[in-house]
């Protein structure tokens, strides 16, 4: 084997290397967005029950806007009620209610009053947030319900 074919066979060799590094990053991110998403599916899930118990009527669930998406929305006697869903597994990295900032909380006024624009609704709304921590099998840790976040 000459030297241009070495050095053909490494670059070869180097490219597919490079490939399959790439495949498994891709691979670590879908796994990772995945996790991402079963945490957020069951925290809602969690969120939907824990506000049925309370005598709220679910209306919605994953109501996409221009915007953004609501989480929930829900009737409570007459009041409209927008629910933002956040959850954690753990608080290694920070608490669920960490991650409600101003640039959030505008995101949810906005998805607010367009659904009521669109809907047409009279009678009072309000945003709440539910945050919630679960234990790394996906079980319940804490639950904590955050009424009118807006102030509105």
């Amino acid at each position: 084997m000459n030297k241009l074919e070495i050095n053909k066979k490494k670059e070869l060799s180097s490219f597919k290397i490079a490939e399959e590094k790439k495949e498994l990053s891709s691979f670590n991110s879908f796994f990772r967005r995945s996790a991402y998403l079963d945490t957020g599916r069951r925290g809602e899930e969690i969120a939907k029950e824990y506000l049925e118990k309370k005598g709220y009527k679910i209306i919605e669930q994953n109501y996409k806007t221009k915007y953004a998406e609501i989480d929930l929305i829900a009737r409570q006697k007459e009041d409209l009620v927008f629910v933002e869903v956040r959850t954690k597994t753990g608080e290694d990295s920070g608490s669920p209610e960490e991650t409600i900032n101003k640039k959030k909380l505008k995101k949810l006024l906005g998805n607010a009053i367009a659904y009521v624009a669109r809907t047409k609704w009279k009678n009072a709304y309000r945003i709440d947030g539910i945050c919630i921590v679960l234990k790394k099998d996906h079980s319940l840790e804490r639950l904590n319900h955050y009424e009118n976040i807006t102030g509105g």
